[in-house]
């Protein structure tokens, strides 16, 4: 058995509980399913010992494996939702104060210098 990365055994509390929530969920779906650890295992492509270990929420099992089982349940399409851009709202925040930082209001002067260019440009 290879050892475990550092990255692994220094998880966050709140990253371990939701491994450990959706390990669950997805031996839920799989009972639901009426399907064995062996028949499910088979289906995605891993051991039992594996698929124990994802159902467990096991921070080591890869992430293929867990989008893997979503997409056996149909639910691959909101993998990418987890991380869409308009959801970051640290993003957000820093590109706000980025803009309130700069200098928001231009002189007309300049507005009309910046005008007078683009148009000469696209003539």
């Amino acid at each position: 058995m290879s050892k475990a990365s550092p990255s692994l055994t220094a998880l966050p509390p709140q990253v371990t509980s939701s491994l450990a929530r959706l390990g669950e969920h997805l031996a839920l779906a799989r009972v639901r399913r009426k399907e064995s650890q062996r028949q499910w295992a088979e289906r995605i492509g891993i051991s039992v010992p594996t698929l124990v270990r994802m159902e467990r929420g096991d921070p080591g099992v890869s992430m293929g494996i867990y989008a893997t089982a979503l997409w056996m349940m149909g639910r691959s399409n909101q993998l990418a939702e987890l991380a869409d851009p308009v959801h970051d709202v640290g993003a957000l925040e820093l590109d706000i104060r980025g803009a309130t930082r700069r200098r928001a209001v231009r002189t007309a002067a300049s507005v009309q210098a910046k005008l007078g260019r683009d148009r000469a440009k696209t003539s």
